[in-house]
């Protein structure tokens, strides 16, 4: 389904599988977004609810890792910046 910006949009349902519970991505969006069986994701929460998923980049992850220390060490001067 392509909404009016040309994205690729789909509606999928959480399935219980085993005694965990996961999405379950068809053949098309797999194809679609070059994803293989088996292959990692990195999910962020978004701000506004949701989440993304981009496929694992270790680079990334600890680029993150970094992001997340400095954000704790001047937490406060970022609040205070934040106001």
């Amino acid at each position: 389904m392509l909404n009016e910006k040309d994205d690729f949009t789909m509606k999928i349902e959480i399935k219980k599988i085993g005694n965990s519970d996961g999405l379950l991505l068809p053949r098309e969006l797999m194809q679609r977004l070059d994803l293989k069986r088996g292959q990692e994701l990195h999910i962020t929460e978004l701000a506004g609810g949701g989440f993304q998923a981009m496929p694992y980049d270790p680079d990334f992850e600890k680029t993150m890792e970094i992001a997340d220390q400095v954000m704790d060490k001047y937490k406060d001067t970022l609040a205070a910046l934040a106001k």
